[in-house]
């Protein structure tokens, strides 16, 4: 097995979870099946450990078989990774950058990361509140005219 196999939690969860079911089935299997031959053999059966023993036999092989395809789907996990291998990653050449343009003069403006002059950030947000109180005076405004009274629009009791 692989290193990111064997560190891998939902693999050994499903390793356990399997080999639980294979042990559980088993068990119910065998304790329902010894039972029920016992009772049959010296006359004593009655129709609880004839009948109700088919029905456990069946859930206890139930449990085994699919105990026994999450054994053999671990199994399988495990060659599949083994046979493809831990992923690596390829090193990546990194080509060595150029400034042949150094000694161009450069626009303020025109640079894309030119910080904003703090003038410009106050009057855009003096510019996005008027926005915003305009907006909210004609909703005012349109709620009132849709609705035939002002205390509905308003959410005013009037009693």
């Amino acid at each position: 097995m692989t290193r990111v196999l064997n560190r891998s939690i939902p693999f050994w969860i499903l390793l356990a979870a399997s080999i639980a079911l294979v042990v559980a089935g088993l068990l119910t299997v065998l304790d329902h099946l010894g039972t029920m031959t016992a009772t049959l053999k010296d006359g004593s059966a009655t129709g609880l450990e004839v009948y109700g023993g088919q029905s456990w036999i069946v859930l206890g092989a139930a449990l085994l078989g699919a105990g026994a395809l999450g054994v053999l789907l671990t199994l399988a996990l495990a060659v599949v990774s083994s046979l493809l291998g831990a992923a690596t990653a390829k090193p990546v050449e990194i080509a060595p950058l150029v400034f042949d343009d150094l000694d161009q003069d450069v626009d303020r403006e025109e640079a894309p990361d030119a910080p904003a002059a703090p003038q410009e950030i106050a009057q855009e947000q003096q510019q996005n509140s008027a926005a915003a109180e305009a907006d909210e005076t004609s909703a005012e405004e349109t709620q009132n005219g849709s609705s035939g009274s002002t205390a509905t629009a308003t959410k005013i009791n009037v009693k």
